[in-house]
């Protein structure tokens, strides 16, 4: 009786031209019989944004380096310089 558990990644979508909504399936098989399978989905954007006190902003390009190779592929199609800097026009207008 052999238990292993994949990772798998069903679902990779970009929602208003900068989110990129990931959703990553943890499959339990045994004897190659899947018996559990569970989903969790987590999003990311271009950078984080911080306001300090003095009012000048801080914008931190996200690290998708931990991320599976097809999500960094897709984040860094979709994340021009063009859709980075409308993203932080954004952040900043919040």
């Amino acid at each position: 009786m052999a238990i292993t558990k994949t990772i798998e990644i069903p679902k990779i979508e970009v929602v208003q031209t900068w989110n990129v909504q990931v959703a990553t399936d943890t499959v339990i098989l045994e004897d190659d019989v899947e018996i559990s399978r569970s989903r969790h989905r987590h999003v990311l954007v271009p950078c984080t944004s911080s306001k300090d006190s003095d009012d000048k902003w801080t914008h931190t390009d996200t690290d998708i380096s931990g991320e599976d190779a097809s999500v960094q592929a897709i984040a860094n199609a979709v994340w021009t310089d063009t859709v980075k800097a409308a993203y932080k026009t954004w952040a900043e207008a919040q």
